[in-house]
């Protein structure tokens, strides 16, 4: 079974950083794309990120300019950069993954979640 274990969360202060990792039990050419999801309390979830196979990332407008996904192939690891964070970004943050391959493919992939916390 395909697992992601997700990475990095914590507590930090307006303006500061974090980095989260989701690394997947397999190789990432399984899937189309990975991505970034989070909650807020009494909020819906949203797609914070995306990238493909290819490298191309996308953005939800209230990050754009301050995250940045990645992928490490070799790693079978997914990473977001966080920037200049603002008490806004505060959430749990998932790890998605679309399978692509044989059994994988058509399928959705969830980790657990991650919990961010930015204090003003």
């Amino acid at each position: 079974q395909v697992q992601l274990v997700e990475s990095g969360g914590g507590s930090v202060q307006a303006g500061g950083s974090l980095r989260l990792s989701c690394a997947a039990s397999g190789s990432l050419f399984i899937f189309n794309e990975m991505g970034w999801y989070r909650q807020a309390p009494g909020l819906q979830r949203e797609l914070a990120a995306n990238i493909t196979r290819g490298g191309s990332a996308n953005y939800a407008d209230s990050v754009k300019g301050r995250f940045t996904i990645s992928r490490d192939n070799a790693k079978n690891t997914v990473y977001l950069q966080m920037n200049s964070l603002k008490p806004e970004d505060t959430a749990v943050y998932y790890c998605n993954a679309n399978g692509r391959l044989g059994p994988f493919r058509g399928r959705d992939y969830w980790g657990q979640g991650t919990q961010v916390t930015v204090s003003s």
